[in-house]
């Protein structure tokens, strides 16, 4: 994997590049859709390669683990092969599961044991098989298997979870380095930084995953329900520590507002499920701003969803439509939704990208942030 910056931004810390990876370029500042079991929720590929024009796409490890489960990803080729997306791929490790599914596991220094929410079987993730399993999905981009602290989060309890964080990062570097990708191509692997919002942990956090030179580096344990304050505090702390010449990945953010503050701070990658899960909900992301779907104002209004998407999706369908599919409870409305959400999120971020490009991004982001953030 190569990362090369082409430009910054004279106002803020932001910047623009390009991620080269074995399935194709990945302009940054990017967004990447959340595709957790091998789909993007209710939007299919040829949708998010040509109307939503998403340029990598995200696997959870743990859900791919269990199912469709890894016999069948070997058996096809990875799953590049299994879902048919040609384009880059990131997997989360499980990390988050650990902090998501706490009622369903138990962490020790070999690993976490978790019971799965399908069936009720028990399994155990180390350091090392996440990486094997990683080997086996075929993600371009893999991630360390960490801890995600929750908020709020005692600063011991913080502190031993960090450096355990770190224990089992040595041990994915160890056992990455001894293991081969199968399927013809490099895989990438990202370190987490945690440290919850305690300035000294992710001080010390961030230099150790520094040293490891990693191809690329994420920053974990945000957007948990922390001030947003503490998020832009604990993000800015690390991105100046991290290598400049590395991509940063922020992980799970997160509204319109989180992400082009986290490009100010010098931000490269940003995942989030807000746009599809919200989208799902009739929450509409758009360039004018926010619209709850639902409400009754729409329901004679037969203007586009947003007459400025790049998405025609967006620009052939009313907001009085819209409401109608969901008032009906039809599944076109929730498709509908999703695409012109993550639609909005991608156009979003190629914006940012622009500006960086003309250095106008910081006089930019102000404005942008009152607009998309504005309810309608």
């Amino acid at each position: 994997m190569e990362f090369n910056i082409q430009a910054k931004d004279p106002g803020s810390k932001a910047r623009a590049g390009e991620i080269t990876t074995g399935h194709g370029i990945i302009q940054t500042p990017i967004f990447m859709p959340v595709g957790t079991v091998g789909t993007v929720k209710a939007v299919h590929f040829s949708e998010l390669e040509t109307e939503v024009q998403a340029q990598i796409i995200l696997g959870n490890t743990y859900h791919l683990y269990l199912r469709p489960g890894l016999e069948a990803l070997k058996m096809v080729g990875g799953l590049h092969k299994f879902n048919t997306w040609s384009r880059p791929i990131l997997t989360d490790s499980g990390g988050y599961q650990v902090f998501s599914l706490a009622e369903r596991r138990k962490i020790t220094e070999e690993g976490v044991k978790f019971q799965s929410h399908i069936d009720g079987s028990k399994h155990l993730f180390t350091p090392e098989n996440v990486m094997d399993t990683q080997r086996v999905i075929g993600a371009d981009i893999i991630m360390a298997f960490d801890e995600c602290t929750p908020y709020p989060c005692e600063k011991t309890y913080a502190t031993n979870s960090m450096h355990l964080t770190h224990r089992w990062l040595d041990r994915c570097v160890k056992r990455f380095s001894e293991t081969e990708p199968l399927y013809g191509y490099q895989q990438a692997l990202f370190p987490i930084v945690q440290g919850s919002v305690y300035p000294d942990l992710r001080k010390q956090s961030a230099e150790y995953i520094a040293s490891k030179g990693m191809p690329g580096n994420a920053i974990g344990g945000l957007s948990v329900g922390e001030p947003a304050e503490d998020m832009y505090a604990m993000t800015e702390l690390v991105c100046d520590i991290l290598p400049a010449d590395k991509p940063r990945y922020l992980m799970g953010v997160g509204t319109p507002a989180n992400i082009l503050e986290g490009i100010a701070l010098g931000v490269d990658m940003f995942d989030c499920v807000m746009p599809t899960r919200n989208g799902r909900n009739g929450m509409m992301f758009t360039t004018q701003g926010i619209i709850n779907i639902k409400n009754k104002k729409w329901e004679h209004d037969f203007s586009p969803i947003d007459e400025f998407s790049p998405a025609s999706t967006s620009r052939r369908h009313s907001k009085a439509y819209l409401r109608h599919l969901f008032a009906a409870n039809e599944l076109l409305g929730l498709q509908i939704a999703s695409i012109n959400n993550i639609s909005f999120y991608l156009w979003m971020v190629g914006e940012a990208r622009k500006q960086i490009l003309a250095g106008t991004f910081a006089s930019w982001k102000d404005s942008a942030i009152k607009t998309f953030m504005q309810r309608l």
